[in-house]
């Protein structure tokens, strides 16, 4: 059974992980999911702890425990960060470590996936396009986004690529 991380950052695009953990589940892979405090705001930990069968882990130091964040990089087959925002882009971009995700990818041996979803305009400022540039360059892979309906009611790129293509795409 391969073991993956599935990284869960703050956009509104947070709902399709549900279903993403479920596929996943589905096509034999251990799951364990890392949630940036923000993806909490749109989408409960309970629901993917449910679906993958294990506790969600949301900060470094969480009801009493340590979550040992260089283990979990070890631990993982592969991470995939799905909603990956132009925040969590940038931060991976940067170096920066101010939450248990970027502390995951950090310590990660494995292959990386991200799959981001913003608004279009935030897709096509420069700067997301030069922090997607600098992860591809540290073997980042990048799946989409796509091109459609945004929630902001504006249609074009940026739509986070759909669960099951997302599953494709990994494998």
């Amino acid at each position: 059974m391969q073991r993956i991380v599935l990284g869960v950052s703050g956009g509104i695009a947070a709902y399709k992980s549900a279903y993403l953990v479920r596929e996943l589940v589905k096509v034999g892979m251990e799951v364990r999911v890392v949630m940036t405090k923000a993806a909490t705001e749109f989408i409960g930990p309970v629901t993917l702890s449910t679906l993958s069968k294990n506790p969600v882990l949301t900060e470094i130091h969480q009801d009493g425990n340590w979550n040992d964040h260089v283990e979990l990089g070890r631990w993982a087959d592969l991470i995939l960060i799905a909603p990956a925002t132009a925040n969590t882009i940038a931060k991976i971009a940067n170096g920066h470590c101010d939450n248990l995700l970027l502390a995951v990818y950090l310590s990660a041996k494995c292959p990386v996936f991200v799959a981001p979803a913003m608004d279009l305009d935030m897709y096509a400022h420069p700067a997301t396009q030069k922090n997607l540039s600098t992860i591809l360059e540290y073997g980042v892979k990048i799946i989409g986004p796509e091109s459609g309906e945004l929630a902001s009611g504006l249609s074009g790129l940026g739509r986070m690529t759909e669960p099951e293509d997302i599953i494709k795409a990994i494998f």
